[in-house]
C-alpha cells in the first residue's frame, strides 16, 4: 500500500526529486523496470526598453522573466509529478499577482480497471466545461488547477463516474471557496447488450453537479454561501457526423463579476445563470462543416466571488469564433462574455481536387468561416427596497453587436517548391463591451477589412524562405483605435535546424502623423530535437492575447528577449 502526504507550506523542490529517486531506487532493488520518468522546461526572458512614443513603459528591473519546469514519474499504475515555477518579476503583460517561486503543482495518482485516484493538484472537465474545467495555459499564465482529491470509476462497460473535491489555485496561494462536483457518463452502446454496440449510430449520455462554498461576510447583503450548477449533454456520432449539446444552470451567484453601480449604489444580480452550447459537424474526404450556437446568460461561475479577471474561474464557456494565427486579423479579437452573449459560428472547408478546373495540378482548399457575438437583451426588474438587480432574457430576443467575422482562405501547392495561403477578412468589433465591458467606456466601435498573403518558396529540400504580406484597413479615426496597418515578414529557414525572421508592422494609418511608426522586430532561433532557443530584438505594438477566448492585454515592449524550451 501506498501513502501519499504533501503540505503545501513545507514541500520543496528537494523533496519532490527525493521522493521520485527513492521511488527508482526502490524499483531497482525489485529489478522491476521503470515506465518513465519525462518533463519540458520553458523560459522566457525580456530586457526592456523605454519607448514614450509606442507607450512602452520603464521598467525598474529592466529585465523580467517567466519560467516553469515541470517532471513527472510514472512506473506502472502510479505516477506522479511536480511543476515548479518562476516569476522575477513576471513579464508585462502578465497579472502581477503572479510574483515569486515555488512549487505549484503536484500531484500523485493511482490507477486500475476500477478506480482512478488522483491526490493534489487535479485538471479536469466535465463535459465542454460549462460547469467544471480546470486546465493550464502557460502562454496566458492561466491556471485554475483543483488542489484536492479527484476519484474516477468505471463500475460497468460504458459507464464512467467522477468525483472531486478541494479548493482551486490562485496565483501562488488558494482560492477561499471549496469546489465540490460530480460527473456520470453512459455510452449507452458499450452499456447495452452486444447486438447495440455493432450500432453505426453512438449515443453518449452525460451530466454534471459542482457546487461552490464560500462563507458570507458581507456586512450589507444576504449573499449565498452554497451555489449549484447542474447540468447534461447529449453526443451522437454515426460516421463523419458528430452532433453535441449541452445545458447547464447555476442558482443565484451575486459576485464582483455581476455586479453595477449607479447613482451612487451598488446592486448585485441574484438571477440564476444558464449556458447552452451546440456544435455539430460532420467530415468526408474532401469536404467538412461545422456549426457552433452558444447562449450564455450570467454563467461568472468562481470559486472567489470577489475575484475578477480570468482568476478563480470554475468553468469554462467555449468560444465560437476562430482563433486566428495571423497578427491582423487576430488584432481585435472576441473575448467570451461571462455575464451574457449570444454567439454562433459557421464553418464549410473543401478541397477540390488534383485535375480539376479550381483543383489545378495540386489541388485547392477554401475555408469559409462567419462567426457572429451578440449581447442579450434585458428586461430589468429592480425592487426599489433594496440593491438587488434582477431581469429577464429571451432565446428570440439580441442585444446589441459585439463581434462578427467572416473570413475567405484559401490554400494552394502551386508547384512542387511554391504553395501559398491567401485571405479576406472582414470584422465588427464593439470595443466598449468586448474589452472594457461597458458600453460607456468611451470608445467608437471597430470595423475592418483585412487581406493576408502567405507564400513559402522551398528551394531545395529542407530548406525555405517563407514571405508574409498582410493588410489592415480602417476608416475609423478614433484616436484610440489606431487606423491602418501593414506588415511584413520575410522567414529564411535553411536547414531543419536554423531559422531567422524579420518582422514590420507599420501604422501607416495613424490619425497623428507623428505615430505613424514602423514596429521592427528580428528574430532568430535553433531547434535541435526536442530543444528549441530563440532571441528577439526589437518592437512589438500594445495589443491583445487570446486562446479559446479568455484573453489577456499585451502592453508595447521595445527591447531583447529569449526564450528556450526543453523536453525529455
Amino acid at each position: 500500500m501506498f501513502y501519499f502526504h504533501l503540505k503545501r507550506s513545507t514541500l520543496n523542490f528537494a523533496s519532490v526529486l527525493f521522493l521520485l529517486i527513492s521511488c527508482k531506487l526502490g524499483a531497482q532493488n525489485t529489478s522491476e523496470e521503470i515506465n518513465s520518468i519525462h518533463g519540458n522546461f520553458q523560459i522566457d526572458a525580456q530586457y526592456y526598453n523605454p519607448d514614450s512614443l509606442i507607450g512602452a513603459p520603464k521598467v525598474p528591473e529592466k529585465m523580467l522573466s517567466n519560467a516553469f519546469g515541470n517532471v513527472n514519474y510514472q512506473k506502472g499504475k502510479f505516477s506522479a509529478g511536480v511543476r515548479f515555477e518562476a516569476y522575477n518579476n513576471v513579464m508585462q503583460g502578465f497579472d502581477t499577482r503572479y510574483k515569486g517561486q515555488g512549487i505549484t503543482n503536484r500531484f500523485a495518482r493511482y490507477q486500475d480497471d476500477l478506480l482512478d485516484i488522483t491526490v493534489g493538484n487535479v485538471y479536469e472537465q466535465f463535459g465542454s466545461g460549462l460547469l467544471l474545467r480546470t486546465y493550464y495555459e502557460p502562454g496566458l499564465l492561466y491556471d485554475n488547477s483543483l488542489d484536492g482529491i479527484r476519484a474516477i470509476s468505471n463500475p460497468y462497460k460504458g459507464f464512467t463516474f467522477k468525483a472531486l473535491i478541494g479548493r482551486q489555485r490562485s496565483f501562488f496561494g488558494l482560492s477561499p471557496g471549496i469546489v465540490r462536483g460530480f460527473d456520470g457518463e453512459l455510452n449507452l452502446n458499450e452499456l447495452l447488450d452486444s447486438s447495440a454496440k455493432n450500432l453505426k449510430t453512438k449515443f453518449i449520455l452525460g451530466g454534471s453537479f459542482v457546487s461552490k462554498y464560500q462563507a458570507d461576510q458581507n456586512p450589507d447583503f444576504n449573499l449565498p454561501e452554497n451555489v449549484g450548477a447542474y447540468g447534461g449533454r447529449l453526443n451522437i456520432i454515426r460516421g463523419g457526423f458528430n452532433f453535441f449539446a449541452e445545458y447547464a444552470q447555476k442558482e443565484n451567484d451575486p459576485s464582483a463579476g455581476n455586479q453595477s453601480s449607479a447613482n451612487g449604489k451598488t446592486y448585485y444580480t441574484y438571477k440564476e445563470g444558464e449556458a447552452l452550447f451546440i456544435s455539430t459537424s460532420y467530415a468526408t474526404k474532401g469536404f467538412s462543416f461545422l456549426l457552433q450556437l452558444k447562449r450564455i446568460d450570467n454563467m461568472n461561475f468562481r470559486s472567489d466571488r470577489d475575484a475578477t479577471l480570468q482568476n478563480a474561474l470554475i468553468n469554462y464557456l467555449p468560444a465560437t469564433t476562430r482563433q486566428h494565427t495571423y497578427l491582423m486579423p487576430a488584432y481585435s479579437p472576441y473575448a467570451t462574455q461571462l455575464n451574457g452573449e449570444s454567439t454562433g459560428m459557421a464553418e464549410i472547408q473543401y478541397k477540390f481536387q488534383k485535375g480539376s478546373f479550381l483543383g489545378g495540378k495540386y489541388g485547392t482548399e477554401i475555408t469559409i468561416n462567419y462567426s457572429h457575438a451578440n449581447g442579450l437583451k434585458q428586461h430589468g426588474v429592480r425592487d426599489s427596497t433594496t440593491t438587488l438587480k434582477l431581469y429577464k432574457t429571451f432565446y428570440e430576443e439580441f442585444g446589441a453587436d459585439y463581434y462578427h467575422d467572416f473570413f475567405i482562405e484559401v490554400n494552394k501547392k502551386i508547384s512542387k517548391k511554391w504553395k501559398g495561403t491567401f485571405m479576406l477578412c472582414n470584422q465588427f468589433y464593439n470595443k466598449n463591451i468586448v474589452q472594457f465591458g461597458s458600453k460607456f467606456a468611451g470608445y467608437n466601435n471597430i470595423k475592418s477589412n483585412i487581406i493576408v498573403a502567405d507564400i513559402t518558396w522551398k528551394y531545395k529540400s529542407n530548406s525555405a524562405i517563407r514571405f508574409e504580406a498582410q493588410e489592415l484597413l480602417r476608416d475609423d479615426k478614433d484616436e484610440h483605435n489606431l487606423g491602418s496597418w501593414i506588415v511584413g515578414l520575410v522567414e529564411w529557414t535553411p536547414n531543419t535546424n536554423w531559422f531567422v525572421a524579420v518582422l514590420d508592422q507599420y501604422n501607416y494609418g495613424n490619425i497623428d502623423s507623428k505615430l505613424r511608426l514602423h514596429y521592427l522586430l528580428g528574430t532568430a532561433g535553433y531547434t535541435s530535437g526536442p530543444h528549441r532557443i530563440s532571441v528577439s530584438y526589437g518592437k512589438q505594438r500594445a495589443g491583445i492575447f487570446c486562446v479559446g477566448g479568455v484573453c489577456r492585454t499585451v502592453p508595447a515592449s521595445n527591447g531583447f528577449a529569449i526564450s528556450i524550451t526543453s523536453s525529455f
